[in-house]
């Protein structure tokens, strides 16, 4: 290798915007990110939906997808047929 041409590789902290935050090396000192895996759904369980102008309605109901609203209206169906 040649010297006086390669970055210097140091200690640096990751900091998330969840606030979780951990040290790995790297060239730069400090790195932010949006998102880690304390706080992305693949890794937590938990499903974050945007929605923008109702499009994740209109898919859930494209594709037969329930809402709890609908589940809860077909069972007092069903309750008042019987």
């Amino acid at each position: 290798m040649k010297e006086g041409i390669h970055p210097k590789y140091q200690e640096c902290q990751v900091v998330c915007v969840c606030g979780a935050s951990w040290t790995t090396r790297s060239t730069k000192n400090e790195i932010h990110v949006e998102i880690c895996s304390n706080c992305h759904p693949f890794f937590t369980g938990k499903q974050k939906l945007v929605d923008t102008a109702g499009r994740v309605e209109r898919f859930q109901r494209k594709y037969g997808r329930k809402t709890e609203k609908e589940k809860e209206a077909e069972r007092e169906a069903e309750q008042a047929s019987a």
